[in-house]
């Protein structure tokens, strides 16, 4: 089984190009998706209630606005979340391999696959960048939000420099490089 891991910084385009491969029937274990899922996770809610109160939760998850106000505020915060969300992601991902077996390669899509050290489990990583203007354009517009929202987000995220020392392949998603070339040209390379 070889795993691909995906990733690409706020608005690079990361998701799209997991879509892509799921047209051509590749499995894709979406990181970030699962992750909010943790958060209904008895032990981790109650972890994040001992720690940092209710109001961090909602019913159906996370309080997205409060979550971030408070990662903006406690620093410490974001490693507490990270050491409780990580091991839980990794077992489900475990669960997607197995289930996922028969397939030529699996894609792992997450914002910070280097980060958490997931890159580890992976034999390639692509890299999905884009031009910051565009990525702000994206995310203003999908999340509804100010550029200077956007721009906090990205400066808390790792620089496309630094994940290129981690790529065996950089993408990049301008408007001038076909993304489905490369794609298709990567995905013939690895069915050989």
């Amino acid at each position: 089984m070889i795993i691909v891991g995906l990733t690409g910084g706020i608005g690079s385009g990361k998701s799209t190009v997991a879509k892509v491969f799921e047209t051509l029937h590749i499995p894709v274990f979406y990181s970030d998706d699962v992750a909010k899922k943790a958060y209904l996770d008895n032990d981790i809610r109650r972890a994040i209630i001992e720690k940092f109160g209710a109001d961090v939760l909602t019913e159906n998850g996370v309080n997205k606005e409060k979550m971030r106000e408070l990662i903006f505020s406690q620093p410490e915060a974001l490693l507490f979340i990270n050491q409780l969300i990580h091991p839980w992601v990794a077992e489900e991902f475990k669960k997607f391999i197995a289930s996922n077996k028969s397939a030529p390669y699996i894609i792992k899509e997450a914002a910070i696959i280097i980060e958490s050290g997931g890159y580890k489990d992976c034999d390639k990583i692509i890299l999905i960048t884009a031009p910051e203007n565009q990525r702000i354009a994206r995310v203003s517009l999908r999340d509804n939000i100010s550029d200077e929202k956007v721009r906090e987000r990205i400066a808390l995220q790792m620089p496309d420099t630094e994940k290129m020392k981690y790529a065996d392949y950089t993408w990049k998603n301008d408007n001038r490089e076909s993304l489905l070339k490369q794609i298709l040209l990567f995905d013939n390379m690895i069915k050989g």
